[in-house]
């Protein structure tokens, strides 16, 4: 049987303040990619195309045109929402889409994209719904000053004061920072039932490590007083941060490595064996898992048409059984329904899985159905007890 070759770009940043993660993410979409392509009844294969952006907003501009003056009409990339920003005029110009890859803020549908990572109503709003049953209704906010920081703690703070809770502080620091000494005292004063982090990177697991010290010193159980929730700590991160101070903080995500189930298995398996050096699978890996294999099935739906429009058509009929269970791309939004969980950080740098939704939610990327300024607008994803 003679395959189609399809051209697709990878476009991550393995190197720079944020390369732990994005390394992940490569590895993810490569063994995706290593997967379709091993498959000898598959009708085409996948070529890669890969580029290192190394954090530098510039370099992903530069790339990406590359890329698509190459004639490359899919590329799977980016973390960072500034980076994504960056490059996305450069879709719609080309008409071509790009297949982002992770948690983001959301407030953002652009014709151009294929988003496969979670939203606020996928894991901000079960977070913050969680902590105040848990923890309390009041939050010191930490995060690095772009667009993920600013929207998400907006969020936070409208679905706080809805419960008659509140933001005690927000403290904003350049990405790639890593003196928290005066933010940390300033924390330990104020008490908050909560620090919720969108730190990124180095950033954060600083953080995380000099906050647990400063609480020791202060004769502060951390973990119990004072929990740090975010939604982006993935296992790969545990490891930057350190036995020392990797347990115990709170993360809401769609996928864990510790998820029960077949598919999971056999992932978590396949991805160890071909990258023994790791970055451990997490969420964003998983999430560049899902995004070119999305890509592939959207290829085969549309007979190897690589055509934008075509592609999307073909996308909202795939169903995927991914590591995390059921997914599909909401035709409306182009976001993907996913299941949000909330898990819990151990000292083996894994996490346990505190909550779930019973199966995969709907994207509300403006929160149009889950507004966290009126609690009786609409709620986020039930979640049940997980045994």
């Amino acid at each position: 049987m003679t395959q189609a070759a399809i051209a697709i770009g990878v476009l991550f940043s393995v190197d720079g303040p944020y390369g732990h993660v994005s390394r992940s993410m490569l590895n993810g979409a490569m063994l995706a990619v290593d997967e379709w392509n091993s498959n000898a009844k598959a009708p085409l294969r996948l070529v890669p195309v890969v580029a290192n952006p190394g954090g530098e907003l510039q370099r992903y501009a530069r790339l990406c045109q590359d890329m698509l003056a190459q004639g490359l009409q899919h590329v799977v990339g980016c973390y960072t929402s500034s980076s994504r920003k960056e490059i996305i005029p450069q879709f719609e110009k080309a008409d071509a889409l790009l297949w982002y890859p992770t948690h983001y803020e959301g407030f953002e549908c652009s014709s151009n994209v294929i988003y496969t990572g979670p939203v606020a109503n996928q894991h901000l709003l079960p977070l913050a719904d969680y902590m105040m049953e848990h923890h309390g209704r009041n939050a010191f906010c930490v995060g690095s000053n772009y667009i993920w920081a600013w929207e998400n703690n907006r969020i936070l703070r409208e679905r706080l004061a809805a419960a008659h809770g509140r933001v005690t502080a927000e403290r904003y620091f350049a990405v790639g920072e890593t003196d928290f000494a005066q933010v940390i005292q300033a924390i330990i004063k104020a008490r908050p039932a909560f620090v919720f982090n969108t730190l990124i990177g180095v950033s954060s697991y600083c953080f995380l490590r000099d906050f647990r010290a400063a609480c020791i010193a202060s004769g502060i159980d951390q973990p119990a007083v004072i929990p740090v929730a975010s939604c982006t700590l993935s296992e790969p991160e545990l490891e930057a941060i350190g036995e020392a101070a990797a347990d115990g903080h709170i993360t809401a995500s769609v996928y864990f490595s510790s998820i029960e189930g077949a598919e999971n298995a056999r992932f978590v398996t396949s991805y160890a064996e071909r990258y023994p050096d790791g970055p451990v699978a997490c969420a964003d890996a998983e999430a560049a898992y899902i995004a070119v294999r999305l890509l592939a099935l959207s290829l085969v739906e549309a007979r190897g048409c690589t055509d934008v429009d075509t592609i999307k058509r073909a996308v909202a009929q795939v169903r995927m059984a991914a590591p995390q269970g059921p997914v599909h791309v909401d035709p409306e939004t182009l976001h993907a329904a996913l299941t949000p969980r909330i898990g819990r950080s151990r000292k083996d740098m894994g996490f346990d899985i505190l909550a779930q939704a019973a199966g995969p939610v709907r994207p509300d990327p403006y929160l149009i159905w889950n507004s966290p300024r009126f609690w009786t607008m609409g709620a986020p994803p039930v979640l049940r007890v997980a045994s």
